[in-house]
């Protein structure tokens, strides 16, 4: 597959079928664990936030449960179409053999 059709449908995956809503999900709940822990002194002392670490404690969980994704999505994409090359080809030799073609 082309490298450019392939970011192509990435891309599409990565903004469709699901895939933001199940990484807001987890970034949600990763990011307030991590956030917790790495702010602790922080939210339990007068020590400030740092809000670029927090901001970054919910991206970095979003970006790869959307990378996982697509990945896997792709992965049984291609998966598929070389089903689907392997069926039409023994089709196709079976219908030579047979007088088909």
């Amino acid at each position: 597959m082309a490298p450019i059709r392939r970011c192509g449908e990435a891309c599409q995956l990565a903004v469709g079928h699901g895939t933001p809503w199940r990484a807001v999900k987890l970034a949600a709940v990763v990011g307030t664990l991590l956030t917790v822990i790495n702010q602790w002194e922080a939210i339990t002392t007068d020590t400030p936030i740092n809000w670029l670490k927090v901001v970054l404690t919910y991206c970095v969980p979003y970006l790869v449960s959307t990378y996982t994704s697509v990945s896997k999505d792709l992965h049984l994409r291609r998966e598929a179409q070389a089903v689907e090359l392997v069926v039409y080809e023994e089709n196709r030799d079976a219908g030579v053999r047979q007088g088909w073609e």
